[in-house]
């Protein structure tokens, strides 16, 4: 990310939401409508803060539990955008009027809630940049990550060739590229049918 940042291949700038309140005590939630517990984010600085950073090709994303679920596949369609604001939800959530007025689209990490979206904003941002052209030191590390392919990424060893007594496997000493690239397939699958067979289905 730092990398990035210093290329100029990204500009990453963190907003305060309390800058676009308008009341002395810069309040950006309240309690619920109907009652319940916790508090929501109230609509009025999130509209204000969005409606003054966005563009013509910004994609508005709302960081959310209840939202499509964060893989590869989704961080590939949005590395190509070439502005993101990332909302991050706190709390028990937004008022729904922004979700339905000015979100573009909701994203989740995963099936477990946090009490700070910033944390999975991180998440979602170095996902996506990190497949931005020059980011990476090798063009091809994105393409071969797990999932990039469908499946995990098989394992991985680097010297020494032997370790406590474990040897690394032959196959990736003997320079047989075809063989090499045969046998780390194997592996992957073999690792994904163990870990996440729900990729295999």
């Amino acid at each position: 990310m730092k990398r990035a940042q210093e290329k100029g291949i990204i500009d990453v700038r963190i907003h305060n939401l309390r800058d676009w309140t308008t009341d002395k005590h810069r309040i950006v939630d309240d309690a619920p409508f109907g009652g319940g517990q916790g508090m929501v984010m109230k609509p009025e600085p999130i509209f204000a803060a969005v409606e003054q950073l966005k563009t013509q090709q910004s994609k508005i994303i709302l960081m959310s539990p209840g939202g499509r679920r964060l893989d590869q596949k989704l961080a590939t369609e949005l590395s190509p955008e070439s502005h993101l604001i990332v909302i991050c939800g706190h709390y028990e959530g937004v008022d729904e009027r922004v979700i339905e007025h000015l979100v573009d689209l909701e994203i989740s990490i995963g099936d477990y809630v946090l009490t700070n979206g910033a944390i999975a904003a991180v998440v979602l941002v170095d996902a996506v940049v990190r497949l931005l052209p020059g980011v990476l030191g090798h063009a091809h590390s994105a393409a071969d990550d797990s999932f990039s392919a469908g499946i995990l990424e098989g394992p991985q060893y680097t010297r020494p060739a032997e370790f406590r007594g474990w040897k690394v496997p032959e196959v990736l000493l003997s320079g047989n590229h075809a063989e090499i690239a045969k046998w780390q397939k194997e592996q992957a699958l073999k690792r994904t049918k163990q870990n996440r067979p729900d990729l295999l289905d």
